[in-house]
C-alpha cells in the first residue's frame, strides 16, 4: 500500500495541450502510458453497453422507444457519482483496498463487479425479465461510474509533470475511444453472427484487460488534507469527524479557493458542454433499426470510417489547443458537437443510403473525438491534489447530469413528434431540436474564453 504524504501545494499541474495518438504509441514502452491505455479501455468498455448499444438490442427485441429512453436513465449513475466519490477519496475498497492500495483497490473491486453484472445481463431476456435485466444494467452503470472515479484519480495523481499528465490523458482517451469503437461498432458485427447475449459475455471477458492493467499499475502517492486543516476549529475535532469533513467539504473549498469567481462559470460551461450529444444519444441506434439497416454493415462502417474520424478529431483537438489554447479548443468542440446532430436528421430524411450513413459517422466521430478530448483535458487541469477523485467526479457529474436526465425523455419526444408526420420525420425534427440545445453551451464557452483572456 502506498505511503501517504502531506504537502501544502493543492493545485494539480496544469494539463498541456492534448497529445496525439502517435505520441502515445511512441511512448508505450513507458509502464504508466501502457497501463493508462488499458485502464482507459476498461473505463470505456461498459459505457455503451449500458447506454446506446443497449438501445439497439432493446429495439430489436421489440421494446417501445419510450421504454428505451426511460431505461437510459441508468446512465445517471455517471452523474451521481459525485455523491459517493468522497468514499473513494477517503476509504479503501472492500476486499482489495488493504492489498492493492486505495486507487487500485477500488478499480479492481469495480472491475470484478462489472464483469459479473454484464455476464449476468446476457443470461436474461430484456422482454420477459425486464426488471431483473434493468437492475443488472443499473449495477453495471454504478460499478462503471465508480471505476471511472478511481481511474481518473490514478491518472492525474500518477503524473510527474504537466507533459506526462497530457501524455497519460491522451493514452487514457485513446484506450477509452478504442473501447467505444468496440462496443458501438464491432459488437454489431459480432451480434449479427452470435447474438446479443453471447456478445455481452465476450465484453464481460474483455474486462480482464483492465484487471491486468490494475495489477501492473503502481499505486500513486496520496496527499492528505491540504485544505481542511485550515478550516476554523477543525484541529479540535475528533479525527473521524475531521476525516468526514475533509471528504465532504475539502474538495469544494479547494476548488472555490483555486478558481474563485470563475468557478461558477466553469461549472455551468461544463454542464452544458455535451448536452446535445447526451439527449440525442439513445435514439441513434433505434433509428438504424427502424431504417432496417444491417447490423454488420453498421459495425463495419463505424469500425473503419468512425475509427479514422475519431483519431483525426483527437489530433485536431491537440493541434487546436497548441495553436489557439485549450479554452478556445473547448469552444470549437462546443460548436462541432451539436452540429453533428444535424447529420442524423439528414440520415433520417434520406433513408438507408450507405454514402449518407458513412458521412454521418465521419462527422459524428470527428466531433466526438475533438470535443471529448478537449473537455477531458480541460477538466483534468482544474483539479487539486488530495481531492482528485472527488473534484474530477464533481466536474464529470456536472458534465453529464443534465443531459443524462433529459435523455430519458428522448423516446417519448420522438413518439410525440410522430403524431405530426411519419416516424422518420419525427426522428429528423428530434435531432434538429437536440442540435439547437447546444447553442447555450457555445455561448457559455465564448464567455469562458473572454474571461480567461481577460485574466491573463
Amino acid at each position: 500500500m502506498a505511503a501517504e504524504s502531506k504537502v501544502p501545494e493543492t493545485k494539480t499541474p496544469e494539463t498541456k495541450a492534448p497529445v496525439g495518438a502517435a505520441a502515445v504509441f511512441r511512448s508505450l514502452g513507458q509502464p504508466k502510458v501502457l497501463t493508462l491505455l488499458m485502464l482507459g479501455f476498461a473505463s470505456g468498455l461498459p459505457f455503451m453497453l449500458v447506454g446506446n448499444t443497449l438501445g439497439f438490442w432493446l429495439r430489436e427485441a421489440g421494446l417501445e422507444l419510450s421504454t428505451i429512453g426511460f431505461l437510459s436513465w441508468v446512465g445517471i449513475a455517471y452523474s451521481a457519482k459525485v455523491l459517493w466519490s468522497p468514499l473513494v477519496d477517503q476509504f479503501n475498497a472492500p476486499l482489495f483496498g488493504a492489498w492493492l492500495g486505495r486507487r487500485r483497490g477500488w478499480i479492481a473491486f469495480t472491475q470484478i463487479l462489472l464483469a459479473l453484472a454484464l455476464f449476468g445481463t446476457s443470461l436474461l431476456s430484456p422482454v420477459s425479465q425486464l426488471v431483473a435485466f434493468g437492475t443488472l444494467i443499473l449495477v453495471a452503470a454504478i460499478a462503471s461510474a465508480t471505476q471511472d472515479i478511481a481511474i481518473d484519480a490514478l491518472r492525474i495523481e500518477s503524473a510527474d509533470d504537466p507533459d506526462q499528465l497530457g501524455l497519460l490523458t491522451a493514452a487514457s482517451q485513446l484506450g477509452y475511444r478504442t473501447a467505444l469503437l468496440l462496443t458501438d461498432a464491432l459488437i454489431l458485427v459480432v451480434a449479427a453472427d452470435l447474438g446479443w447475449p453471447l456478445s455481452y459475455q465476450v465484453m464481460a471477458l474483455l474486462m480482464g484487460i483492465g484487471m491486468w492493467a490494475t495489477w501492473r499499475a503502481t499505486e500513486p502517492m496520496r496527499q492528505v488534507r491540504p485544505v481542511v486543516d485550515k478550516l476554523p476549529g477543525v484541529t479540535r475535532m475528533p479525527a473521524i469527524l475531521v476525516r468526514l469533513i475533509d471528504g465532504l467539504v475539502g474538495p469544494f473549498v479547494a476548488f472555490l479557493r483555486q478558481h474563485r469567481a470563475m468557478a461558477v462559470l466553469m461549472l455551468v460551461t461544463i454542464s452544458l458542454y455535451r448536452l446535445a450529444d447526451f439527449v440525442m444519444g439513445p435514439m441513434a441506434n433505434p433509428l438504424y433499426v427502424d431504417l432496417k439497416m444491417d447490423k454488420a454493415l453498421i459495425g463495419e462502417i463505424r469500425a473503419s470510417v468512425g475509427l479514422i474520424a475519431t483519431f483525426i478529431g483527437i489530433a485536431a483537438a491537440g493541434l487546436s489547443a497548441i495553436r489557439f489554447g485549450s479554452v478556445t479548443a473547448l469552444l470549437i468542440g462546443a460548436v462541432l458537437g451539436p452540429a453533428s446532430n444535424l447529420a442524423f436528421a439528414w440520415m433520417a430524411w434520406t433513408g438507408p443510403d450507405l454514402a449518407v450513413f458513412a458521412s454521418a459517422m465521419a462527422i459524428d466521430n470527428f466531433s466526438a473525438g475533438f470535443a471529448g478530448t478537449a473537455l477531458v483535458t480541460y477538466m483534468s487541469s482544474l483539479t487539486s491534489f488530495g481531492y482528485t477523485a472527488t473534484q474530477y467526479a464533481l466536474l464529470s457529474s456536472f458534465y453529464a447530469l443534465l443531459g443524462k436526465t433529459l435523455k430519458g425523455f428522448s423516446g417519448a419526444a420522438v413518439e410525440s413528434l410522430k403524431v405530426h408526420g411519419s416516424l422518420m420525420d419525427a426522428y429528423a425534427w428530434f435531432f434538429i431540436g437536440t442540435a439547437l440545445i447546444g447553442v447555450p453551451a457555445v455561448l457559455a464557452c465564448a464567455v469562458l474564453v473572454w474571461r480567461t483572456d481577460k485574466r491573463r
